[in-house]
């Protein structure tokens, strides 16, 4: 008999990617995703599963208790995955009110819950960027056990989720895992975020905005090599751990422009520099030996070849990405006007 997945806001990037990943590899399993449709909710990311009998969408706020507890009492699920979160650093500036009702007390709802239901597992989807920044030049990582030191209203409703859920593993025993993983690139990402961002201005023939601290270096994984590793934090992982998930790949913002660049075949002349956003941090980087060691993960996909397939998924999908467009509300040129 197949077990049964509860993902929150499954219509987003790595959500959607996870579900699909999901099926795929465990095809008698049922999946209930429940995703609010903010403007980064796209159902769109799983059209291919429409007449899946294992999958249903139900359109809910984590932040409805009612909701969210009818659906558990009704589902019974094994696992609760969630990825819903507001998660756009530019936009928390503009309505940091949302992020912390979104990502600390919506997570804090679906843990009331699964404590009174007794959920087998919770698991929470959390990002690098709790644990603050790090030089330019250092060679120092984080490790799991870094403390956190949040710079951006987004990090910090992120790193007081994953403080929350803490909690709850040592005061009330629920059983969770979190892990944090470092930047994802590829397929069904909202365009506002830099490499769609950019595919899509450059097919549009639009320059493409970098900040002025363009050097600023993030580690890359593709969704899919993440979605594989959550996976086996499921299985394997030990309750009340935390996992980092990266792959020690590190590119700046200038050098992943300069991919694109390269690969859809335009000039430098393209570039336009914009004022940093407030709070822009400079680097991350995880040491993911724990999950390396304890579960045997590794990241699989090529990251030259992988950004090569992504672009290309974009340069194909313009019909996918074209309406999102128009949905983006922070431009990141104005802050060159703030």
């Amino acid at each position: 008999m197949g077990r049964k997945l509860l993902v929150t806001g499954g219509a987003g990037f790595i959500g959607s990617n996870f579900i699909r990943f999901w099926l795929s590899k465990y095809s008698e399993d049922k999946i209930l995703n429940l995703d609010f449709l903010t403007y980064a909710g796209n159902l769109d990311n799983l059209k291919d599963l429409e007449g899946n009998t294992n999958y249903k969408f139900v359109k809910g706020d984590i932040c409805d208790f009612g909701l969210v507890n009818y659906i558990v009492q009704e589902f019974k699920p094994d696992f609760v995955v969630n990825f819903a979160a507001e998660s756009h650093n530019s936009l928390a500036i503009i309505n940091p009110t949302i992020f912390f009702k979104t990502n600390l007390l919506g997570t804090q709802n679906l843990l009331e819950v699964c404590r009174k239901n007794k959920v087998p597992r919770f698991h929470h989807i959390s990002t690098c960027e709790v644990y603050g920044d790090l030089p330019l030049d250092s060679s120092e990582k984080f490790t799991e056990n870094t403390p956190y030191t949040p710079n951006t209203p987004y990090n910090a409703a992120k790193a007081a989720a994953d403080l929350a859920i803490r909690a709850y593993f040592k005061t009330f025993g629920l059983p969770i895992t979190i892990s944090n993983c470092c930047n994802n690139y590829g397929p069904y990402q909202f365009p506002e975020k830099l490499i769609p961002l950019f595919v899509s201005n450059l097919l549009d023939n639009k320059k493409v905005p970098l900040y002025q601290n363009s050097q600023n270096k993030r580690e890359w994984i593709h969704v899919l090599d993440h979605c594989k590793a959550i996976a086996l934090i499921l299985e394997k992982g030990k309750v009340g751990e935390t996992y980092n998930v990266g792959t020690g790949i590190e590119k700046s913002v200038e050098e992943i422009t300069d991919i694109i660049l390269c690969v859809t075949n335009m000039p430098e002349s393209m570039k336009i520099y914009v004022k940093d956003r407030p709070g822009h941090d400079r680097r991350y980087l995880l040491d993911s030996s724990k999950i390396i060691n304890e579960l045997e993960w590794r990241p699989e996909i090529n990251f030259d070849q992988g950004m090569i397939q992504t672009i290309k998924w974009y340069q194909d999908n313009r019909s996918w990405w074209e309406p999102l467009k128009k949905k983006i509300i922070v431009e990141e040129e104005e802050w060159s006007n703030s």
